[in-house]
């Protein structure tokens, strides 16, 4: 008998949630795991009815909130395994599934300061439909702004506003300054929106100056491009998948977390067009080159595994769940690892898309639509002119002569 068959069939699940060990069994499988860490799985199960138990604790009272208590416990009492929520996410998602799991009482903020961010947050979220991560960036530093202003704007002036600035760009990079007042500048124009400002101080936010960007390209020669794809083992699942990456982020220019959101459901294979969900919740169709749509069809038929995720680019390891924008960027770490070039991030691939259609000529307003940006000045930064391209109009040095 195999052994991970063996191991499963000695799990018993006593307590609160016994009768629930074949649902989250199905859910192990679904999530693709093995029968020896569908084992695993089941003997945290049973020590999680077990701790439930010994609580007077029924299944319906279980929550995500009691399960990080539960898990919390083990990381204190030393435990090798069960440590975070996402080892229990097979029995969660099964219970909750069952309608079992009992929600989580939303969090109340603590404070005045508190309460107005969670409220920013969420005007940043719904109406300028920025992402998760970029909206919890600018939280962050609207924090610190209003920390610096001891927690209140009773009397906040534009000099409050200009000190602010200037203490952040003392403190950190040209670059994360000008993030710094992005992010304020945000603020400012909510809280005059919202009330709590008299008048809108966004002005007096100032733009940070750096260092003047290099005028030199930021992309990757063809080269290392071609290292890149060759580094992906193709005889493999997860080398099919890196590879259909990579070429999605150098054909279309794609961002991470675009390639991260691309769905099945994106690809329309008769008309050639895929669907980008681009920044600012726009989405917009693009042409599917043969050799990107033959990359993605290698991965879907032989690499991808069985799953009810709808996203394209799974992970290769259980749980076969849905790639993150961080999950994007490590693939092409990676492959710069074997491919023997230092490593860069996604974007780079972005500028390399708008570099190799600058060098075939394409005039910037088709490369601004392929990038989808708004303004020209936007496209300008990724598709920069290189040195050889420079070099064909630099006129002839004068030949020596008198005074030479």
């Amino acid at each position: 008998m195999d052994r991970g068959i063996s191991e499963l069939s000695k799990v018993r699940v006593r307590g609160p949630l016994a009768e629930f060990a074949p649902l989250v069994a199905a859910e192990a499988r679904e999530y693709g795991y093995t029968p020896l860490t569908t084992a695993s799985v089941l003997r945290l199960m049973a020590n999680l009815s077990r701790w439930m138990q010994a609580r007077g604790m029924s299944a319906g009272d279980l929550s995500r909130e009691r399960a990080r208590e539960f898990t919390a416990a083990r990381r204190a009492a030393g435990r090798p395994s069960g440590r975070s929520l996402r080892s229990l996410a097979p029995v969660l998602t099964a219970l909750a599934g069952a309608g079992v799991l009992a929600p989580d009482s939303p969090a109340v903020p603590a404070s005045e300061q508190e309460r107005l961010l969670a409220a920013f947050e969420q005007y940043l979220r719904c109406e300028r439909a920025l992402a998760a991560g970029t909206a919890g960036a600018y939280v962050g530093r609207a924090r610190r702004f209003l920390a610096g202003l001891g927690g209140t704007l009773d009397g906040l002036t534009a000099a409050d506003v200009t000190a602010a600035v200037l203490s952040e760009a003392e403190t950190v990079s040209a670059g994360s300054a000008q993030y710094f007042v992005a992010a304020l500048r945000a603020f400012l124009r909510f809280c005059y929106l919202d009330g709590h400002t008299v008048t809108d101080l966004a002005w007096a936010a100032q733009a940070v100056t750096g260092r003047r960007r290099s005028a030199l390209p930021k992309g990757i020669s063809r080269a290392d491009a071609r290292a890149l794809q060759a580094s992906c083992d193709r005889r493999r699942a997860d080398g099919r998948r890196d590879y259909a990456v990579l070429v999605v982020l150098l054909r279309l220019g794609l961002r991470a977390s675009e390639a991260a959101a691309l769905t099945l459901e994106d690809i329309d294979w008769r008309a050639a067009e895929i669907t980008v969900h681009g920044k600012g919740s726009r989405d917009e169709r693009l042409p599917l080159p043969a050799d990107v749509g033959g990359a993605i069809a290698g991965y879907l038929v032989r690499g991808r595994p069985a799953s009810g995720h709808r996203q394209v680019f799974l992970r290769a390891i259980p749980p076969a769940g849905p790639l993150s924008r961080t999950g994007i960027s490590c693939i092409v770490r990676r492959a710069c690892m074997r491919a023997g070039l230092p490593q860069i991030g996604a974007h780079r691939l972005r500028h390399t898309a708008a570099c190799q259609m600058a060098e075939a000529g394409a005039p910037l307003t088709e490369i601004g639509q392929v990038l989808r940006h708004k303004s020209l000045e936007s496209t300008a930064s990724y598709a920069r002119v290189g040195v050889t391209e420079l070099r064909t109009l630099a006129l002839p040095w004068p030949a020596g002569g008198e005074g030479a």
